[in-house]
């Protein structure tokens, strides 16, 4: 299959997730694997390139919450399609191991998971914990993967107060300067973050990854 064949693939893929096609999406992706495009250059190049664009334009005003939220369920979709024909050993970026979670008594979803869903096409392993997510668990998760960055989100004020639980039994455990830590969710701010140790607050998924690039980049 020439480049061409598989440049095709790659734009089809792209543009379902831009166009939040997911009843297509599925055998989109086949026809590419049944194309011989490679799994991995499919997630990077082809539903990431779409979700890299839906990002921005979110970024920018210009794409809304829902449309974020569609073309990740797209893209996921998608993902689904490949990831069990990724080679063993294949490069997916490298960029290090990142836990995830809803922290105790919370149980709020979409923006854990579109961080999720972002930092795994851009490169990273992403550990997602779940929702009501217990403080320990965060401490106990972020030591046994070694993970580069821990992100926690809270969408109450009630709940939010469990970062800090977390912050004080990461440093406890001897392990708080070997772990970025970034907070997220409504009730947050980038003072509050600062107030209790965090190294990062984002207000939603595409300034996470930013972030998130950014301090590895300064270490």
């Amino acid at each position: 299959m020439g480049d061409g064949d598989s440049g095709v693939h790659l734009s089809r893929l792209r543009d379902a997730v831009i166009g939040c096609d997911l009843d297509n999406i599925e055998s989109i992706a086949v026809a590419a694997l049944n194309s011989k495009v490679d799994p991995l250059k499919a997630i990077q190049e082809g539903l990431a390139g779409g979700i890299r664009v839906v990002g921005e334009r979110y970024s920018k005003g210009e794409a809304y919450l829902p449309e974020l939220v569609m073309a990740a369920n797209v893209m996921k979709k998608g993902v689904a399609v490949f990831e069990p024909h990724i080679s063993e050993g294949a490069d997916r970026g490298g960029l290090g191991k990142v836990v995830l979670g809803t922290v105790e008594g919370d149980i709020h979803d979409i923006g854990k998971s579109l961080v999720g869903t972002l930092f795994g096409t851009a490169g990273f392993e992403v550990i997602d914990l779940g929702v009501d997510v217990a403080n320990q668990k965060f401490v106990d998760s972020t030591q046994k993967e070694q993970a580069v960055i821990l992100g926690m989100s809270a969408l109450m004020t009630t709940t939010m107060v469990s970062m800090t639980d977390v912050l004080a039994a990461l440093a406890d455990k001897g392990i708080r300067g070997k772990v970025k830590v970034m907070v997220g969710g409504a009730p947050t701010t980038k003072e509050w973050a600062k107030e209790i140790g965090a190294d990062a607050q984002a207000g939603d998924a595409v300034e996470a990854l930013s972030l998130a690039k950014s301090m590895l980049s300064k270490r």
